[in-house]
């Protein structure tokens, strides 16, 4: 055997010998060899002081422990590394005018099975996919497949700087499996991109998608510098953006052995703004004010945030019987009446970035946020749901070198229940970055 392999390895070489000979090009290598392959991420270290027990290291739009309990009457102080991230971008060459992509990115806030140990929770954290899309981009159109930013909000576009783990109070925070169509018109001076949307449902029993659709105008003479949460930092266009949701929910009747089900939808819309103050380059970034802003406005739409119910819940039924909806909780909501009614929501955030003289290396940003409900009160006990509230940080930055950054951040959460208690909450939090 070794011996043929021997000779078929000198009959090989000759053979292209004598090609190479007469002119012929060498066989060309496969397709994959000229594959781009980009790696990134960053290595995340939190170390987080609470001054109440409410808040896991993500906080979210949970709710904070109501005065005069034992969890709002202690501390708790974190250390995590469970937002550290990889992901990986792959690209092909074009082909007859079309170019394709891919990307999968993913992070260790996955969730973890229950009961689990504090240790378990910190130390051994769950792999978890944050996007896995491809992309094909035409003359015409470009479609993307797969998971990623909803269309809703124009996400990660308009996000604020902060060093607290994303989403904070008020922000629009959410990937989803989708469809997505789009298009820019590439004008002067402002560029304009139309998409549409068709998204991972809220309640798959509704069976039908979520319908989205945006348009965002782009400010092409008018660029400057943003950091998109602790560590996404790049220079971009001034853009408005306004986009909006419509989807359906099939609840199973208020029964305990429910044979039909109710039916009502939901829709929201939000406005955007990223713009640059006094412009500024990557390498260049010193003096550069950025602002962003964001409002939503709708029904239906609590979980395009992060963990927002406002502490609503479905009504019990007369004991012994038990009602178990087919549905998330704080979208779509029986009163005791039966009749089936969506949850409102109304929230703005806007934030503030200053990069400092002369390279930018410091900068400071600071955000704040209001959300509001007109009808969560309808849905849980006074003493159990909150309908207001509001946030604010403040946030420090340094780049220690272009690959170690570390940010400290000081937040205020507040929240009134429906009976008028308010609870607060500071937080603490300093982070460490390596990034690649």
């Amino acid at each position: 055997m070794h011996k043929l392999l021997s000779f078929l390895l000198v009959v090989n070489g000759c053979f292209c010998s004598i090609c190479l000979a007469q002119g012929s090009t060498a066989p060309s290598p496969t397709i994959t060899s000229k594959w781009s392959t980009s790696f990134y991420g960053f290595v995340e270290t939190d170390f987080i002081s609470d001054s109440t027990e409410s808040f896991n290291e993500s906080a979210g739009n949970g709710a904070i422990s109501r005065p005069g309990s034992y969890a709002a009457t202690h501390k708790r102080f974190m250390i995590g590394a469970r937002h550290s991230r990889i992901g990986f971008r792959l690209n092909v060459p074009e082909l007859g005018g079309i170019r394709t992509s891919a990307n999968i990115e993913a992070d260790f806030l996955g969730n973890q099975p229950s009961p689990l140990s504090e240790s378990a929770f910190f130390v051994n954290p769950t792999f978890r996919l944050r996007h896995a899309f491809m992309k094909i981009e035409t003359e015409y159109v470009d479609v993307l497949i797969g998971q990623t930013w909803q269309l809703f909000g124009w996400q990660g576009y308009f996000h604020p700087n902060t060093v607290e783990i994303q989403g904070v109070p008020g922000q629009v925070f959410s990937r989803s499996p989708q469809i997505r169509l789009s298009h820019t018109f590439k004008l002067e001076p402002v560029s304009v991109e139309v998409a549409v949307a068709a998204s991972r449902p809220p309640q798959r029993d509704a069976g039908l998608p979520d319908g989205q659709a945006g348009i965002r105008l782009l400010w092409n003479g008018r660029k400057g510098v943003r950091t998109a949460g602790g560590t996404g930092t790049s220079v971009d266009a001034a853009a408005l953006g306004v986009s909006g949701v419509l989807r359906r929910f099939n609840v199973a009747e208020f029964t305990a052995a429910p044979v039909n089900d109710v039916s009502t939808s939901g829709s929201a819309y939000s406005i955007d703004l990223f713009f640059p103050i006094i412009e500024g380059t990557l390498k260049d970034k010193g003096n550069a004010l950025t602002f962003t802003g964001s409002f939503a406005n709708g029904s239906g739409f609590a979980d395009l945030f992060t963990g927002l119910t406002g502490g609503t819940r479905f009504p019990g039924l007369p004991p012994p019987a038990t009602y178990n909806p087919n549905i998330d909780t704080g979208l779509a909501i029986f009163l005791p009446d039966g009749t089936l009614h969506t949850v409102d929501w109304r929230a703005y955030i806007v934030g503030l970035q200053y990069y400092l003289p002369p390279d930018g290396r410091f900068w400071i940003s600071s955000n704040f946020s209001q959300t509001y409900s007109e009808n969560a009160a309808n849905f849980g006990p006074a003493n159990g749901v909150f309908n207001r509230a509001w946030w604010a940080d403040g946030n420090i930055f340094m780049d220690v070198t272009p690959a170690v950054r570390v940010g400290l951040e000081y937040a205020y959460f507040s929240q009134t229940y429906v009976d008028n208690v308010n609870a607060t909450n500071h937080r603490f939090q300093l982070s460490a970055w390596f990034l690649f």
